[in-house]
C-alpha cells in the first residue's frame, strides 16, 4: 500500500481544482490510499468522492493535527497549498513531500508591476505537475464533483416554471471586487428572458431579495441560503446555463461540463483559474484595457481605485446576448434527446 496525504486547506474552488490529482493517484498508483487534509469547514466537499479514502479536518490546532497524522504513517505528502501552515505540517511529519508551484512571485509582478510573466498553464495542470513522479499519463477528464444522493434536488421539487429549464446565476464571491454591484445584477436579470435561479450562500440572501423586489414581474427564485453547497451544486448541474463570478460555483459548473459565462473583475483569467475543461461554448467577460487590473490575486472588499470600472463597465448587453444564445442551444439539444 502507498499512502498519500494531499493537503489543501481552503477554499471551495481551490479544493475542487485538486480533484484531478486525487483521481490520477487513485487510478494510476497501485494500492494507493488517499488521505485529504483540509479545514473543517470544507471537509464535506469531498465526502462522496470515491477517490478519497479518508478526510482529515483541520480545526486550527497544528500541533494536534501533526500528532494525529503521525499515527497514519503516510508515505508521501502532496502539498497543494504551499503556505507557512503546510510547511509547518511537513516539518512536523517529516515525510517526503511534493509541493505545487503557486507562482506567487509572478503573480506579484503581474499585480504590482502589471508585467505578465504567467505561463499559459491552468492551475489544474500545475497541480498535476506536482505528482508527475507517480503518474505515467494524464487522462482527458476534467474536475470532479460528487453530490451525496440525499442532496440531489429533483426537478419535481422546484416550482413548475423552472422544470423546463433555467439559468443559474451565482452572485456570490469571497471578495466584493469579484462581484457585480447589485444594480448591475438587477439590470442583468431584467434583460434575461428565461427563468433564473439565484445561487449563493446565506450571506448572499439579502442581495437576492433586492433583485427580486426590484423585478416583481420576472421569474426569479432566490435559493441563496436555502440549500447547502451540495444542493446548490445539484441546481448548477440541472441549469441550462451558469452565469457566475470567479468563485467556487464556477468550478462546480465546470465539473459538470456546463455552459458557463464567467465574469471577471479584479482578478484575471491569466492567473490560470478559469473553468477547467468545461463546455467548449463557454464564454468569459472582462473589461480589458484597464491599467489597474489585476489589482490583487485574490480580491478586496472595495475597489482600491474607488472607480470599480472592472465591474461597472461590464458588457451586460453582451452577457445577455450570449446567455440567450447558449440557453437556446441547450434547450434544442435537450429536445433532441
Amino acid at each position: 500500500m502507498v499512502r498519500f496525504l494531499v493537503v489543501r486547506f481552503s477554499s471551495i474552488g481551490d479544493i475542487i481544482l485538486t480533484t484531478p490529482v486525487l483521481r490520477h493517484l487513485k487510478n494510476q498508483v497501485e494500492d494507493a490510499e488517499i488521505h485529504f487534509l483540509t479545514k473543517s469547514a470544507f471537509a464535506s466537499l469531498l465526502e462522496s468522492n470515491p477517490f478519497v479514502d479518508q478526510i482529515h479536518s483541520f480545526d486550527g490546532d497544528m500541533k494536534k493535527c501533526i500528532r494525529d497524522l503521525k499515527t497514519l504513517k503516510v508515505d508521501y505528502i502532496i502539498d497543494l497549498h504551499h503556505n507557512a501552515r503546510s510547511a509547518h505540517l511537513k516539518y512536523g511529519l517529516k515525510r517526503m513531500d511534493f509541493t505545487v508551484h503557486k507562482l506567487n512571485w509572478k503573480k506579484w509582478i503581474f499585480v504590482n508591476l502589471k508585467v505578465d510573466r504567467m505561463p499559459h498553464k491552468h492551475m489544474v495542470d500545475r497541480n498535476l505537475d506536482t505528482i508527475r513522479t507517480f503518474i505515467s499519463k494524464r487522462d482527458r477528464g476534467g474536475l470532479d464533483y460528487f453530490i451525496p444522493e440525499q442532496d440531489e434536488i429533483k426537478p419535481s421539487e422546484l416550482p413548475e416554471t423552472y422544470r423546463n429549464g433555467f439559468i443559474g446565476l451565482a452572485i456570490g464571491a469571497q471578495h466584493k471586487t469579484k462581484k457585480l454591484p447589485v444594480e448591475s445584477l438587477i439590470e442583468l436579470c431584467n434583460r434575461l428572458r428565461h427563468p433564473v435561479i439565484i445561487l449563493g450562500g446565506p450571506s448572499d440572501r439579502d442581495i437576492g431579495e433586492q433583485i427580486i423586489s426590484a423585478l416583481p414581474e420576472k421569474t426569479i427564485l432566490n435559493s441563496c441560503g436555502q440549500y447547502n453547497l451540495h444542493q446548490s451544486a445539484s441546481l448548477v448541474k440541472q441549469a441550462n446555463l451558469l452565469i457566475t463570478h470567479d468563485t467556487g460555483l464556477m468550478h462546480i459548473g465546470a465539473a459538470f461540463n456546463k455552459k458557463i459565462i464567467s465574469i471577471w473583475g479584479n482578478t484575471v483569467p491569466q492567473f490560470g483559474m478559469t473553468p477547467f475543461r468545461t463546455h467548449p461554448s463557454s464564454q468569459q467577460f472582462e473589461v480589458t484595457g484597464l491599467k489597474c487590473r489585476p489589482c490583487s490575486k485574490i480580491g478586496y472588499q472595495k475597489c482600491p481605485k474607488r472607480h470599480f470600472k472592472c465591474m461597472l463597465e461590464q458588457d451586460l448587453e453582451g452577457i445577455v446576448r450570449a446567455a440567450h444564445q447558449l440557453f437556446s442551444s441547450t434547450a434544442q439539444q435537450m429536445n433532441r434527446l
